[in-house]
């Protein structure tokens, strides 16, 4: 039977992050659901890595690879929505871990006509290092003293992690932020994607995300936020892959979505070339 939510992440050449990531879903406190890992061309120590995580796990992990051309995400989550068995689709990043409620909090607050704008808390480096599989298992790396203790400077951005009950609800009803598809925390119902054509395949990095959350709204649907509920930690990880000239172009295209309301790109999943069945790799048969 078809689980009723997917989980989509992208991921690329980083599989000690990635195995953190699933440690984090392998605790979480809905179990019912597949996880599609969007793989933007990394080499085989990738899939390697995927095929050590579901033995010991049991996770149900579908792997959708490309060849690597550069930054190509949108193309990729694009491939995985086709790979997608549940009705409603969480979006996250290989390198944000999960807290244990995070699939369940999504679950708790999906509404036909809405999206979800979910938080996600940045580590250093030296942070992002020192977790380990018992430390995402017990919690700790949600933790603001254990996260201290190992290298984090305290903020008053550690609400995120430390808010409960009515504080979770009171930060998100009065934070500042609007609350926009983000890559990191986002949800909403497949066949809202679909109806919108999924990502824009031509938008490499900047506003990639947040560009299908405007064509969402363009057609009516609204963005619920819940940057205080649904929270991940993002590892530290440098950006080598951002171009100028690539979020000149994002900026434009998003530029044109806002100014004629438009609900559906042209260059998006109909569009995908898929002829190549090297492409895709299940994890069952990994």
């Amino acid at each position: 039977m078809a689980a009723p939510v997917t989980v989509i992440f992208s991921t690329y050449n980083s599989p000690r992050w990635l195995e953190k990531v699933l440690w984090g879903f392998s605790v979480q406190t809905f179990k019912d659901f597949q996880i599609v890992v969007a793989d933007d061309g990394s080499t085989a120590e990738t899939a390697e890595t995927l095929q050590a995580l579901i033995a010991e796990t049991g996770l149900n992990v579908t792997h959708v690879w490309q060849p690597d051309d550069g930054f190509q995400k949108t193309r990729i989550l694009n491939k995985a929505i086709l790979k997608a068995d549940g009705e409603y689709l969480i979006f996250t990043d290989g390198d944000c871990i999960p807290r244990a409620d995070f699939v369940e909090t999504h679950m708790a607050n999906a509404r036909r006509g809405s999206f979800l704008s979910g938080g996600y808390f940045k580590l250093p480096e030296t942070t992002s290092e020192r977790i380990a599989k018992a430390d995402i298992v017990s919690g700790n790396c949600f933790d603001v003293d254990w996260l201290t203790r190992n290298g984090l400077k305290p903020t008053y951005k550690t609400a995120k992690l430390t808010a409960t009950g009515f504080k979770r609800r009171l930060f998100n009803a009065l934070t500042p932020t609007g609350a926009t598809w983000n890559g990191h925390n986002a949800s909403g119902w497949r066949s809202d994607i679909v109806a919108a054509n999924g990502f824009d395949n031509r938008m490499q990095y900047g506003g990639e995300d947040r560009e299908l959350g405007e064509r969402l709204v363009n057609a009516g649907i609204k963005g619920k936020q819940i940057r205080y509920s649904a929270v991940v930690v993002h590892l530290h990880h440098s950006r080598s892959y951002i171009s100028e000239s690539a979020l000149a172009k994002n900026r434009a295209i998003r530029n044109t979505t806002r100014r004629t309301r438009r609900t559906r790109t042209d260059h998006g999943i109909e569009q995908l070339d898929l002829a190549p069945a090297a492409s895709e790799m299940a994890a069952a048969s990994l």
